[in-house]
């Protein structure tokens, strides 16, 4: 019970007593279907029921999102289903947008439905490297849970039948139709150590404004604070003794707060609704959301922002310096920025559904949009300062801009050729138009050496980029005999921006009996490059150095030999068995076997210019320095000294490079300077292998009540199969288009084994649900302090294996009234800390910033913040 409060534990135990000792014989809530609810994904058959998939597809109904506490679906996924992973931690824009994965694969490997119909990705795409690189997937934030009525998560690729982003499966979020009643919900939580206090209601409304319509609402307003999970601030203890308002900051000496979560202030409302009239059906469904959410960045330290001024306080030019001047800085104590975005997220679908004969007929048109606004607050631009005497504190850095609008036609007809069941022939067509937008920010964030901890995009950033998408579809499913189902797609797509792809699917089950079945899966899939991936520009320059990513089909990028994207192509494989061995147990084992060609990651840093690698002889001062210039190696110094990339740069930057990054104002080489850049790029072909098991099992315990088992578990491991050489340009000894860092965070991220044992029981008015949850162990390198980036030795960082316990108890005080309290990771089990010995110790004692705060491992699969504690009341009519 590491840091677990004996009062918080206390008071879980006396409720659950309480609770027991209350409980009456009350009408008992609703159990599990057992496999009879009727599924839409994954199939074009009406009237499927889960139990019947040939493709195997888990079903969560709202109850069970509901009772994981979190207000966030991703958390709800993550918790109930092992296949699924939550992104724990996030730096810069990817701290307000944490991401999903499933089966190990890149949030983008994922297609996102609304009632079958496409959601748009998000506007912020994810720079970092590893498994969450290059993401742009749907936020799902903005999707209100009290809209859902239940989740249907395909786990096959499923390319052939909705196109891009289906290669590891599909999750279709299906909105309530209900057209009376309603609910209300209020939960508030916090970490048991302090941060990440959450406070949110919710609810929706069903209505019926005329004979035969419906119109459910659904609104939500959630506010989270911060967390820290941090470590001290070494240049806070080393500095304070000179800077003594050091001391001033807030959390002294973990004054360093941008390892924990943000803060996030969310409001999302939607609708679905629909006419429905003798055998057609007018549908429309939408949603808006807006989100304000601050993230601290890497603490600044007095020396950063300064300016000269003469004896009497007034401003000095630079060019009128004449050495008697005095250096007045801005924040005394040094400063602590945050990153702010205002997001505006919005989607709105119209439809008209119906039969005409003996064929069903579906058209759609969906819109969706995502404005994100980046800001810098408690900051300053160093060089305008010292330029001008003067520096905003608060900076607008740009917009990011992304659009989508699909249309769809989708029709179904029978044909009774004399099978078992008649062929159903399905058919449609898709046209789908994208933009992605970078709009540069106010000229004083990229001003010289920009706004301090996020650089602010420039005109060079700023552009527009289209694509427009035409598709066509096939899709025939038959039964030869009674037992044997036979399916198969093929689908043909048209991308104005790079040309044509087609993918097909045959699945097939049979049932032996009514207790066994087997069933399987060949595919071929593919995935679209983003259009954030191929556009995203972010040029940084730094006080001494200039760092960023080109965009992949840009003239730089190309200039290197690099070019622009081409789609990801997928082979996957699945074979599984369906049991039904009692009449309340079912069991379904469905192993996976994926390949991915030509995955998109981001590259790793190729400079043209970094001044600790010299040529031999060099000299600094007049004497060689050894301990800040690497001895002369003809290959380090190539590689880090590329006129390719410094030409790259320097035309991305307009034709120019501040003389400052490359040399001191004496004229000889800038020891701490560097000219570096990456770039989205084919780069790696991937295995993905693994077993997913799903088990349901209910007891009528008759006067103890009810209580419904389940078993889910995943072994999934990924393997990176090859790397492709950088282009001939860069190719020079020692160059890797990703580094073994990388390649390591691709294959061992994501646990290779994860269980989860559920049982809910009811009793009356009461009802407890308990979760044990198991992970193994996950790993990361780092190079050991002390070495160099080229020959330092690699450590492995563990996130080792765990057990995390989700309980929650709910009491009915009255019929339309429920109130709940719970925890997640009731024991608060922290991933392993970091190897003070080989990583944290020397870094801290070494006076370096950028790790020394970083006391858990980011990469965790279940998160770096401890438990969380909760309470909810429940209104339903």
């Amino acid at each position: 019970m590491t840091r677990l409060s004996a009062l918080k534990l206390s008071l879980v135990l006396a409720s659950s007593w309480s609770a027991c000792a209350l409980a009456q014989d009350a009408p008992q809530e609703p159990q599990a279907d057992g496999g009879a609810a009727i599924i839409v994904t994954g199939t074009r058959l009406t009237g499927m029921k889960a139990a019947d998939s040939p493709a195997p597809i888990q079903l969560l109904g709202a109850d069970a999102i509901q009772r994981t506490g979190s207000p966030d679906i991703i958390q709800s996924l993550a918790q109930n289903l092992p296949s699924v992973q939550a992104q724990a931690f996030g730096s810069d824009l990817q701290a307000h947008n944490l991401q999903m994965k499933l089966r190990g694969l890149s949030p983008n490997h994922t297609l996102i439905l609304v009632n079958g119909k496409r959601r748009h990705g998000t506007a912020n795409v994810s720079v970092a490297g590893g498994p969450y690189g290059g993401s742009a997937a749907p936020d799902i934030s903005f999707i209100s849970p009290d809209s859902i009525e239940r989740v249907e998560v395909l786990q096959d690729g499923a390319a052939a039948q909705y196109g891009t982003d289906a290669i590891a499966g599909v999750i279709n979020f299906i909105q309530k139709k209900r057209d009376h009643g309603g609910s209300l919900n209020a939960t508030a939580g916090e970490y048991y150590d302090g941060g990440g206090r959450t406070y949110a209601i919710g609810g929706d409304i069903g209505l019926a404004p005329f004979e035969g319509a419906y119109l459910n609402i659904a609104a939500q307003k959630k506010r989270k604070g911060y967390s820290f999970r941090g470590d001290v601030n070494p240049e806070a203890t080393s500095m304070v003794g000179r800077y003594p308002a050091i001391a001033d900051l807030p959390g002294y000496p973990y004054t360093n707060r941008i390892a924990g979560d943000p803060q996030i202030n969310q409001t999302i409302v939607s609708y679905n609704a629909g006419y429905e009239f003798g055998e057609f059906e007018a549908y429309s469904f939408g949603s808006y959301g807006h989100k304000k959410a601050r993230a601290w960045e890497n603490t600044r330290n007095p020396t950063v922002i300064s300016k000269t001024v003469d004896p009497d306080g007034s401003f000095v030019a630079p060019a009128d310096r004449n050495g008697n001047e005095t250096t007045v800085l801005l924040y005394p104590g040094g400063f602590q920025p945050r990153e702010m975005i205002d997001e505006t997220d919005y989607s709105f679908t119209g439809g008209f559904k119906g039969m005409v004969g003996a064929t069903s007929f579906d058209i759609a048109s969906t819109y969706g949009k995502d404005i994100i606004r980046v800001h810098v607050e408690n900051s300053g631009n160093s060089q305008l300062y010292r330029d001008t005497g003067f520096t905003p504190t608060e900076f607008h850095n740009g917009d990011f801009i992304g659009t989508q609008w699909s249309n769809t036609l989708d029709l179904t007809h029978q044909f009774d050729v004399g099978l078992a069941e008649p062929i159903n022939i399905a058919g449609g067509l898709e046209y789908r138009r994208e933009t992605y937008e970078i709009v540069s920010g106010d000229p004083a964030s990229y001003y010289g050496a920009g706004a301090q901890s996020f650089f602010g995009y420039s005109p060079n950033d700023a552009g527009k980029y289209t694509r427009k998408n035409f598709s066509q579809y096939l899709d025939i499913s038959l039964k030869p005999t009674e037992n044997w189902l036979v399916d198969g797609a093929v689908r043909h797509e048209h991308y104005s921006d790079f040309g044509d792809t087609t993918v097909f699917k045959l699945t097939s089950r049979y049932d032996f009996s009514d207790a066994i079945a087997v069933r399987g899966t060949v595919s071929t899939g593919f995935r679209a490059p983003t259009l954030a991936e191929g556009g995203y520009s972010g040029i940084n320059v730094g006080p001494s150095g200039i760092s960023g990513v080109l965009p992949a089909s840009s003239a730089a990028a190309q200039s290197l030999g690099f070019g622009g994207l081409k789609p990801e192509k997928s082979t996957n494989f699945s074979a599984g068995l369906v049991l039904n061995p009692l009449p309340k147990l079912t069991v379904t084992l469905d192993a996976y076997h994926i390949t991915i060609r030509d995955r998109i990651v981001i590259s790793s840093s190729f400079y043209g210019f970094r001044g600790p690698f010299c040529p031999a002889g060099y000299r600094e001062s007049g004497a060689f320095d050894a301990n800040r210039c690497n001895a002369f190696n003809a290959a380090a110094y190539a590689l880090n000294n590329q006129q390719a990339v410094l030409d790259a740069v320097r035309g991305a930057l307009g034709g120019e490079i501040p003389t400052y990054v490359l040399e001191n104002t004496n004229g000889t080489r800038n020891i701490d300077g560097s000219v570096s850049v990456q770039t989205f790029a084919n780069g790696v072909k991937m295995r993905t292998t693994g077993v997913d098991l799903v088990a349901n099992y209910s007891t009528n315990l008759g006067d103890w009540g009810n209580v419904d088992w389940s078993y889910t578990a995943n072994y999934n491991k990924n393997k990176v199969l090859n790397v492709a050489a950088p282009p001939s340009t860069l190719n020079v000894a020692g160059a890797a288009l990703i580094d073994r860092y990388s390649i390591a965070q691709l294959e061992n991220s994501t646990p290779k084994f994860r269980a989860t044992l559920g049982a809910y029981w009811s009793l009356g008015k009461f009802s407890a649900n308990l979760r044990e949850s198991y992970y193994s162990s996950v790993y990361a390198l780092e190079v050991s302090a002390g070495n160099g980036p080229l020959a330092g030795a690699d450590t492995r960082v563990y996130a080792k294996a765990a057990f995390v316990t989700d309980l929650e108890l709910g009491y009915k005080i009255a019929e339309p009234i429920k109130l709940t309290i719970g925890a997640n990771n009731l024991f608060n089990k922290y991933p392993t800390e970091r190897s003070y010995a080989n990583i944290r110790g020397p870094q801290l004692a070494g006076n370096s910033r950028t790790y020394s705060t970083n006391l858990y491992p980011n990469f965790s699969p279940y998160g770096i913040n401890g438990g969380y504690y909760y309470a909810r009341i429940n209104v339903n009519w």
